[in-house]
């Protein structure tokens, strides 16, 4: 049974409740969590508070940068062992599973590096004054992390946060704990103090409204559905604590005619089939100039159809979908279009070794979707993926920015100009020229525009949402 962690310490919820957790390969429980509520988020606030105001304060910022060295140090010696509690927990293919402890290490190794380095500012002013700017830590931070990449939004929300000078609360999905809870056993081991991180499991609108909600919590790091980032959003802004969302994409890949199609091809495919398409930067939309639609569409699907789907442990193209719920989400989509009379060029294949209770979804690829469909409107979080043809490029921008979300967007074309222009007129948080994802980009700034959210993670551009700016004017004539 999994405990909730608290103060470097493993322990029961005040409910005394549990949750089943469910191996997605095969539909089966095979461990359970903690089941907690708001008097279990109320204790780890306080052990932050504690640790906040006592320990943790005392450490100087290299001292932070040597902590969190350390525990980089220590995820990567444990790479095998947190990637088996991802694969069995998440259904990632043991590739992905390893690809995102890995990730997580270098989260850790990049802040470690930036503590040091969160500098203020010497204003110009008047005559007889200086002025100086610095940045202070926000204090608790709570974090609600999502179940489709819980590794790696762990470390670029938190390790930021931490690498700030604040010190963590943090409510993982129901669906995806295990991993987390190691990690904080982990920083424990190389010597952060009590309270600098915290777990707590539950259910969302159990633990995490009471997170939310919490008056203690000074900052809030959100990821997930837009509709939950708004209610985060509304809770947080009655007593004014500042927010970052990431609120999910219907990301485009916009090819044009001069690409290089050798190049882009497994690049859109990898885009939209990754983690089994669970992605919110998920290249979910190709966007194909006219006089390359057909034979593009021809390649995509020969590479659809050559996808195999089973078994995390298989280490297959794709693994399981999260749950069952996730999988119908999916499988109305499918229908939706079927009643649309959109038609499907090519699937993959869910292999005969995948055990029948398992939540799989063969990789599907669409084409003529109408724009205005949901299709092409909302996330399906699944590996779905929607192709529509454009004719020049403001076509392309109409296509691109016709969604309430800007997260990603990807531009394939070898014209410099154009390069340009399209990067300048996509509304998107991150756009990607002739590649796609940037090999994960820990040190590139992500978040989005419209309703992908707002603030910005990853890079050295979060540290600035992790921290406020104080400004110091001293008269002294």
């Amino acid at each position: 049974m999994q405990l909730n962690y608290i103060a470097n310490t493993a322990v029961p919820s005040a409910t005394g409740l549990t949750l089943p957790v469910v191996d997605p390969s095969y539909g089966q429980p095979f461990d359970e969590l903690q089941r907690s509520d708001a008097r279990d988020i109320d204790a780890a606030v306080q052990a932050a508070h504690t640790c906040f105001k006592g320990p943790w304060a005392s450490l100087s910022a290299v001292e932070r940068g040597r902590l969190l060295m350390r525990l980089s140090q220590r995820v990567a010696q444990c790479t095998d062992e947190l990637a088996a509690l991802e694969q069995r927990d998440c259904g990632k293919p043991t590739t992905q599973a390893r690809a995102d402890a890995t990730a997580l290490a270098r989260y850790f190794e990049f802040y470690a590096g930036a503590c040091d380095k969160l500098t203020g500012q010497t204003l110009p002013y008047q005559n007889g004054y200086t002025v100086l700017t610095w940045r202070e830590p926000h204090g608790v931070t709570g974090h609600i992390i999502p179940w489709n990449y819980p590794m790696q939004i762990f470390g670029r929300s938190v390790g930021g946060a931490l690498a700030a000078g604040n010190v963590c609360v943090v409510k993982p999905s129901e669906d995806a704990c295990l991993s987390l809870l190691r990690v904080a056993a982990l920083a424990a081991e190389v010597g952060f103090p009590p309270g600098a991180i915290n777990i707590v499991t539950g259910l969302g609108h159990e633990v995490g409204d009471a997170l939310a909600r919490h008056p203690g919590i000074d900052h809030i790091s959100f990821t997930g559905s837009p509709n939950v980032g708004t209610l985060i959003a509304q809770v947080a802004a009655q007593r004014h604590c500042p927010v970052t969302l990431e609120l999910g994409g219907k990301s485009p890949q916009i090819i044009f005619a001069d690409a290089d199609l050798d190049a882009a091809v497994p690049v859109v495919i990898n885009a939209i089939v990754q983690n089994a398409g669970q992605t919110c930067s998920a290249g979910s939309r190709v966007l194909i100039e006219q006089p390359i639609y057909e034979p593009l569409l021809q390649r995509l699907g020969e590479a659809f159809s050559r996808l195999r789907v089973g078994p995390a442990a298989m280490n297959l193209d794709v693994g399981p979908l999260i749950r069952a719920s996730q999988q119908q989400r999916v499988w109305d989509f499918l229908s939706d279009a079927q009643v649309a009379g959109i038609p499907m060029v090519a699937q993959g294949q869910v292999v005969d070794e995948a055990p029948q209770g398992g939540y799989y979804q063969a990789p599907t690829l669409l084409r003529d979707v109408p724009s205005a469909h949901r299709l092409a409107q909302d996330e399906v979080f699944g590996p779905v993926l929607s192709a529509m043809a454009f004719e020049g490029e403001d076509h392309a921008v109409e296509l691109a920015n016709a969604t309430r979300f800007g997260l990603v967007a990807g531009i394939w074309t070898r014209d410099g100009g154009r390069q340009l222009r399209m990067a300048r007129r996509v509304q998107s948080g991150q756009v990607f020229i002739n590649n796609y994802g940037a090999g994960g980009g820990v040190e590139l700034p992500f978040g989005g525009v419209k309703s992908s959210g707002h603030g910005r993670e990853k890079g050295f551009e979060a540290l600035y949402g992790f921290t406020s700016l104080k400004t110091v004017a001293i008269r002294h004539g």
